[in-house]
C-alpha cells in the first residue's frame, strides 16, 4: 500500500476516557506496518478519572506512546495544539479517546498525503459506502448545517467540516497559528486551511457515534460557538456576494438601533439635526465593534490609530450623506421617520463598500495549490 517507511503522528486529545482509552490505543497501535510507525501523543486535558494514569502505565508499555498532560482544563483545541506542538512525524492525524472512528481508517485517509497528492485530508461521515449507527436527526442537521456554511465561506466543498478525523502534513497544522480552545477548532482549522490554498482531500470513513448519556461532550453551545467561529476565522476571506450577506445583518441592526436612539432623542425634544447625529454616532460605534467581531480583520492595513481615522472619515462621509438626503426629503414634504428609514437604506451599500474597500481591504486569495 506504501511504497517508502514514515511516521504518521497521532494526536489523542482525552479528557475523561478511562473506559475507552486503553481499548483504543490497542486499535490504533494495530495499524502499524513495516512502512508505517506511529507517534502518538495522549494529551490529557485535566480529566477527573483515572484517564491520566491508564494512559501513562500503555506508554510505561508502549514506547511509542508519548503522555502530555495540562495542569488545568483548557478543552479540546486546547490539547490538540499542545499535541501538534510536539508532534515529530511525517504527517499528523487526530484520534478521538471514545472510539467513534475506526482507526484502520487512518491507513487510507493518509495515502494521499504520502503519495503527495494532498496537504491536508477530512475523512467525511456523509461519504457512505458502508453501515454506519443511526442517530440524532438534529445532531446530523447541526453538522451539515455548519459544514454547508463553512463552504460558503470557504469555497470549498466539503461533506464533513465537523469531522475528527483531519490528517496533516505536518508542517503545515504546525505553521497555522490556532486560537480556539474547545470544539471552534474544526471550523477555525478549516478556514485557515483553506486561505492558504492547501490541496485537501475528503474520503469516507466508519462512524460509531455515541449518545450524550455514553459520553458525548458537544452540545448545542458548541453549535453556537461553531457559528461564531465560521463568521470569525472566514468570513474576512469570503466571497465579496457572502460578505454582503454578513454585513446586511451588521447593517440592519445599526439602522435598526440608529432609528431607536433618533426616535428617543426627537421624544426628547432634541432637534432634527441632533437627533440624527446623536443616534449616527452610536450606531457608527456598534458598527465598527460588529464588524470587527464577525466580518472583517482588525488591523488589516492600517494601525489601531490609522484604522479609527479612515473609519471616522468613512462614517463622516456617509453621515453627510444621511443628513443631507434626509434634510432634503424632510424639504420635500417626506415625514421624518419615513425620510431616515430612506436615508439608512441607501447608505447601506455605501457603508459596506467603505469598510471592505477602505477602512478594512483584504489582500485578493491567491491560487490553489495543485
Amino acid at each position: 500500500m506504501f511504497d517508502h517507511a514514515f511516521t504518521l503522528s497521532v494526536v489523542v486529545p482525552c479528557y475523561n476516557e478511562e473506559k475507552t482509552l486503553a481499548h483504543c490505543m490497542e486499535r490504533l497501535l494495530a495499524i502499524r506496518d513495516d512502512m508505517l510507525s506511529l507517534e502518538i501523543l495522549i494529551v490529557d486535558d485535566r480529566s477527573t478519572d483515572a484517564s491520566l494514569t491508564v494512559a501513562r502505565e500503555l506508554a510505561a508499555k508502549e514506547p511509542a506512546i508519548r503522555v502530555l498532560a495540562h495542569e488545568r482544563n483548557m478543552g479540546k483545541g486546547a490539547a490538540l495544539r499542545t499535541g501538534f506542538a510536539n508532534a515529530t512525524g511525517d504527517f499528523v492525524a487526530i484520534q478521538d479517546a471514545d472510539l467513534e472512528y475506526d482507526p484502520q481508517d487512518l491507513r487510507r485517509l493518509v495515502k494521499p498525503l504520502v503519495d503527495d497528492e494532498a496537504d491536508v485530508v477530512f475523512g467525511s461521515r456523509y461519504l457512505k459506502p458502508h453501515a454506519r449507527r443511526v442517530l440524532h436527526f438534529w445532531h446530523s442537521l447541526m453538522n451539515k448545517g455548519l459544514t454547508f456554511l463553512s463552504n460558503l465561506f470557504t469555497d470549498l466543498d466539503l461533506t464533513d467540516m465537523e469531522t475528527c478525523y483531519k490528517l496533516f502534513r505536518r508542517e503545515v497544522i504546525q505553521s497555522i497559528d490556532l486560537r480556539e480552545e474547545r470544539f471552534g477548532f474544526e471550523p477555525e482549522v478549516t478556514a485557515k486551511v483553506a486561505q492558504m490554498r492547501l490541496r485537501v482531500y475528503e474520503m469516507a470513513v466508519a462512524y460509531h457515534g455515541r449518545t450524550t448519556l455514553e459520553g458525548k461532550k458537544i452540545n448545542w453551545k458548541d453549535g453556537l460557538r461553531a457559528l461564531y467561529c465560521i463568521l470569525r476565522y472566514s468570513a474576512h476571506k469570503a466571497p465579496v456576494p457572502i460578505q454582503f450577506l454578513v454585513y446586511l445583518f451588521i447593517g440592519g441592526a445599526c439602522a435598526l438601533a440608529n432609528l431607536v436612539v433618533f426616535w428617543l432623542l426627537s421624544s426628547a425634544g432634541a432637534g432634527l439635526t441632533a437627533s440624527v447625529v446623536g443616534a449616527f454616532v452610536v450606531a457608527a460605534a456598534a458598527n465598527y465593534l460588529l464588524c470587527i467581531t464577525l466580518l472583517f480583520r482588525h488591523g488589516v492595513r492600517w494601525g489601531a490609530a490609522g484604522e479609527l481615522a479612515v473609519y471616522a472619515g468613512v462614517v463622516a462621509a456617509v453621515g453627510l450623506f444621511d443628513l443631507t438626503i434626509m434634510q432634503t426629503l424632510v424639504a420635500a414634504g417626506a415625514s421624518p421617520t419615513c425620510s431616515k428609514i430612506t436615508a439608512d437604506l441607501m447608505g447601506l451599500a455605501l457603508n459596506f463598500a467603505g469598510r471592505r474597500y477602505i477602512v478594512f481591504p483584504e489582500p485578493p486569495a491567491g491560487p490553489w495549490r495543485v
